[in-house]
């Protein structure tokens, strides 16, 4: 197991009545949970959630006092449909994943839950993964809230505000009979922050209570003609019950200057997680103080669906103008205030995207921008003694700016130091040099990186684990075989079937290449069916050639050491000539080298604090040797490899060089030796709390050495100025 370990936060989870919690967004999600009475949870790892999975294992005895279940769901679809406990019984589950990625996945689960709706209180927990820095197509979660109903929570990032926002989303789940959303970003789930914490709650009915009684309804089973009569129940009645909650329980939120108090003829409509950002550009304006105290009306809408029409419109009587904030597009929020105003007839004019982005990060530089746009025209006495904003325009034209990005070269996302997979794409490389270009079907996870510089290899990505499948339509015997990429966390997650499953029972004559990192590396190291650790609570170390033989492959190849980079273009060579029918499937396995320093690491630091004789690898490059060629650097990338001018002035080229980051996998000297480049790499070991022999022996070698320089240099032709 290499997943981050959480073992000490999670004591935080034992807290009880009137105890202060203090620690990250995801602990305190768990914390919610726990205080809620859930019965069952599971989910999917991906960004930003990956954590709250990493935590609920940690938690594991906690979960087994309290009679939770949990389990690390094999996909977001296992998660999805892990629901269905809460259709029949009062059972309340919770599920988490990567969204929008993992929403598609259990879309079909999520449209039967909340076509037939629940009993007990259903909730699911998405990573709201949007922005600049997302891995991810650019879509919201709010798009399927609408489509399949299902209620969509935006809580203010603040973690009182969202633990009772979980606490009581389960109760809107019960009393509306519908599955509950509740969405969280990348700033929400790692802030820190504190909220007074109630006891946990055990279960009031438990998974054993449900499986003694069993119980069904014909009324909740996604079957005609109850499926007809569905839709109209969510209609008459669970839509009402729904408001009826959010009303009743003030689930949002309003600030500032209220009803006679208000002092400008404008107002914010402000989504729950834009809150915090808000704040920040009113507080650049000089309309806010950092605690939310707004010189300007805001409405929170911690329930960014459904809308609340009578909310709604006793927000807007005595404005003029409101603006709508809510990140990403379409503009559904704007368009349901702007549907609410109309059936109204309410004067107010609504704005929203006319002055800010539709698209893109909602930071506070932005929102003060588009705010200040919105004010001028509407309400500019409310900029009347603003301080001046900090504007970094100016600098960033500056033209020493302008010629830095000249001479700074860009640094994209690429594969670590010493990954296992930078060998599998190198020796791509030099077989595409020999046989040409082939395409290749890329997949989701770290093995994407080959896309970019220096590899360039990859096409196309269709989805997480659909790499294999999305070379099923090149299936032409005879032309040059298509390549497909996946990795042992995507394989387990639909690969197996939708990939390989499909490539088999429709002959395809195509190379498969499995990426084995040892577990799920691209999502933060989670065990996974082939992981070869050993795990008390989960079946590990299932062979990936055993699932691969089971569902009828027969050209299967494995190569347990990826560095060795000779090896892996001789199998992909052969994989690409052989006359044999069907798929070919290469399984390339080595451990995720970041993950696997972060265990090592601490060990070996350890042994040589205790004086443990500890044996240290380093390579490096000999500047007399080497060329200044760099085709090592273009068929390697490796970060910890770059170039490094020489003062000889007889060497006008760079030479390659390797710094302290260096890991010592070898994989920049095995492509030295297998593309035939020069034999300027070499290996170094550094040897921690030496014996005695060591050091006689450092001293036999440094005496030969010194004796053999020497000879050299008296044979050397020198010419004197």
């Amino acid at each position: 197991m290499a997943e981050r370990s959480f073992a000490k936060e999670v004591e935080d989870l034992k807290l009880g009545e009137g105890d202060l919690f203090r620690g990250e967004g995801i602990l305190a999600i768990t914390k919610a949970l726990l205080q809620s009475g859930v019965a069952y949870v599971g989910g999917y790892q991906g960004s930003p959630i990956s954590h709250l999975m990493d935590v609920l294992a940690d938690a594991n005895d906690i979960l087994d006092d309290l009679g939770v279940v949990f389990q690390s769901s094999a996909s977001e679809a296992t998660a999805g449909a892990m629901l269905s406990a809460s259709v029949m019984y009062p059972l309340r589950g919770a599920v988490a994943w990567k969204s929008t990625v993992g929403t598609n996945m259990a879309s079909d689960a999520l449209s039967n839950l909340s076509s037939g709706g629940v009993t007990g209180g259903a909730m699911v927990i998405v990573g709201e993964d949007y922005g600049e820095g997302s891995s991810i197509m650019q879509e919201r979660t709010h798009a399927f809230a609408m489509k399949s109903q299902m209620w969509l929570l935006d809580p203010r990032p603040e973690q009182s505000c969202i633990v009772n926002l979980i606490e009581k989303g389960f109760e809107l789940s019960e009393a509306s009979n519908t599955p509950v959303m509740l969405q969280v970003r990348v700033r929400s789930c790692h802030m820190t922050g504190s909220f007074v914490c109630k006891d946990n709650k055990r279960p009031e009915f438990t998974l054993r209570d449900a499986m003694n009684a069993p119980k069904r309804d014909l009324g909740r089973i996604v079957l005609p003609p109850a499926a007809y009569e569905h839709e109209t129940e969510k209609i008459e009645k669970r839509w009402p019950a729904g408001i009826k909650f959010i009303q009743e329980n003030k689930l949002n939120e309003f600030s500032g200057p209220d009803g006679k108090d208000k002092q400008g003829k404008t107002g914010l409509i402000v989504v729950g997680g834009m809150y915090n950002s808000t704040i920040r550009a009113l507080q650049l304006l000089g309309l806010s103080d950092a605690y939310g105290n707004s010189k300007l009306p805001i409405y929170v809408m911690n329930v960014a669906y459904p809308t609340i029409p009578d909310e709604v419109d006793a927000f807007c009587q005595n404005l003029d103008s409101v603006l709508i904030i809510e990140e990403g597009q379409p503009e559904y929020i704007e368009q349901s205030i702007n549907t609410v105003i109309a059936r109204k007839k309410r004067p107010v004019s609504i704005h929203g995207k006319d002055y800010l982005p539709m698209g893109g990060d909602y930071t506070a530089a932005v929102l003060t921008k588009g705010i200040t746009r919105f004010l001028e025209e509407h309400d500019p006495q409310q900029l009347g003694n603003r301080a001046p904003v900090p504007d970094a325009g100016p600098i960033l034209a500056n033209p020493v700016v302008e010629k830095l990005k000249e001479v700074i070269p860009p640094r994209p996302p690429g594969l670590c130091t010493g990954c296992p997979e930078r060998p599998i794409f190198a020796s791509m490389k030099l077989v595409f040099e020999e046989m040409g270009e082939h395409h290749v079907s890329a997949d989701i996870g770290c093995h994407l990186f080959s896309i970019l510089p220096p590899f360039n290899i990859g096409a196309t990505t269709m989805g997480y684990g659909l790499g294999a499948a999305s070379a099923a339509a090149f299936n032409i015997p005879g032309a040059k075989r298509s390549i497909a990429i996946m990795g042992d966390g995507g394989f387990w997650h639909n690969g197996l079937t939708s990939g390989i499953g499909n490539a088999v029972f429709n002959k395809h004559d195509g190379v498969f290449i499995i990426v084995e990192n040892y577990y799920s590396a691209a999502t933060g190291g989670q065990d996974i069916l082939s992981s070869r650790a050993y795990n008390k609570r989960r079946k590990t170390n299932n062979p990936i050639s055993d699932a691969l033989k089971g569902v009828g492959a027969t050209w299967v190849r494995e190569i347990d050491h990826t560095y060795d980079v000779n090896k892996m273009r001789a199998v992909l060579t052969e994989a690409l000539t052989t006359d044999a029918e069907g798929p070919k499937i290469i399984v390339a396995s080595s451990e995720c080298m970041l993950n696997k320093q972060r265990r090592v690491k601490p060990q070996v630091a350890k042994a040589i604090k205790g004086g443990e004789r500890v044996i240290k690898e380093k390579f490096g490059v000999d500047e007399d040797v080497c060329t200044g060629d760099h085709a090592c650097i273009r068929l390697s990338g490796c970060p910890s490899l770059s170039v490094k001018e020489l003062d000889d002035p007889l060497r006008d080229d760079p030479v390659a060089s390797i710094d302290s980051t260096c890991v010592a996998c070898g994989n920049c000297g095995e492509v030295a030796d297998a593309a035939v480049l020069c034999p300027s790499f070499f290996r170094a070991e550094v040897t921690h709390n030496p014996t005695a022999w060591d050091r006689f022996r450092d001293r036999i070698s440094a005496t030969v050495i010194k004796y053999l320089q020497n000879r050299r240099e008296s044979r050397t032709v020198s010419f004197e100025g």
